[in-house]
């Protein structure tokens, strides 16, 4: 089994709780003696898991930031779907996806996981090239959301997108000069919301394969609104109409 660093409370955290068997050792601060970290040790003990004390000095090598929070953990791969047919085949009830065309910075990546999460998205969808992929800052800021979020990189988006119209899942870009506003589209069926890039927007072919484009409304000074902000705006939206139309 491949394995990779995890770092940070809650990613490790989350792991341990999901999938404790996947954690082959967990590094933590020797000189941290909070509660957090006890809690943390205490899980860990309870999963019979090695642990091994380190300086802050080597916990910063192992992940290339200071930004580890004393916690880091040597774990495999998850079992998450991987293949998009294998994921849409699964799932019970209309979708929900979020696709991200080009997103490059790992903060919006992580936190684009955490709003999927929290509103019940059934994977994230991006382009293996021009994006940022899953590193280990990305999962420290999801805060275990990829953990549990598929993320799924496809070769061809323009390509995954017509796939997707095939299955009847309708395609909702963002876009600040769509002339219909995210509260003017019905968003209670199979759906994937499509945000672009942080500085330019959707491409011409990611936003040409969209079959509806709407706005986010916006009511105070500034123009336009962070993607991981925008992606949990849309997504909640299609989670209130799906409740209420149960």
């Amino acid at each position: 089994m491949k394995s990779k660093l995890i770092f940070g409370f809650h990613a490790v955290t989350a792991r341990l709780r999901h999938e404790a068997s996947s954690v082959e050792e967990i590094y933590i601060d020797a000189s941290r003696h909070d509660r957090r970290m006890q809690d943390l040790i205490h899980a860990a003990k309870a999963a019979n898991m090695r642990i091994i004390h380190a300086d802050d000095q080597r916990l910063d090598s192992m992940v290339g930031t200071r930004r580890h929070q004393g916690v880091v953990a040597k774990a495999g791969e998850l079992s998450l779907a991987r293949n998009l047919d294998e994921l849409l085949d699964a799932i019970d009830g209309p979708p929900l996806l979020l696709i991200l065309d080009g997103i490059t910075d790992p903060h919006n990546l992580g936190a684009c996981l955490r709003v999927a999460d929290g509103a019940g998205a059934h994977a994230v969808i991006a382009p293996k090239d021009r994006a940022v992929g899953l590193n280990a800052t990305a999962a420290k800021v999801a805060s275990g959301a990829a953990e549990t979020v598929p993320y799924i990189t496809v070769t061809n988006l323009a390509r995954t997108m017509r796939e997707l119209k095939e299955r009847d899942i309708w395609l909702y870009g963002t876009s600040d000069d769509a002339e219909k506003t995210l509260y003017q589209a019905d968003m209670a069926g199979p759906a994937a919301i499509v945000m672009g890039s942080e500085g330019e927007g959707m491409r011409r072919l990611t936003r040409e394969n969209c079959d509806v484009l709407v706005s986010i409304p916006m009511f105070g000074s500034v123009e336009s609104l962070n993607v991981s902000v925008a992606s949990g705006v849309c997504l909640y939206e299609a989670r209130r109409q799906r409740m209420a139309k149960a």
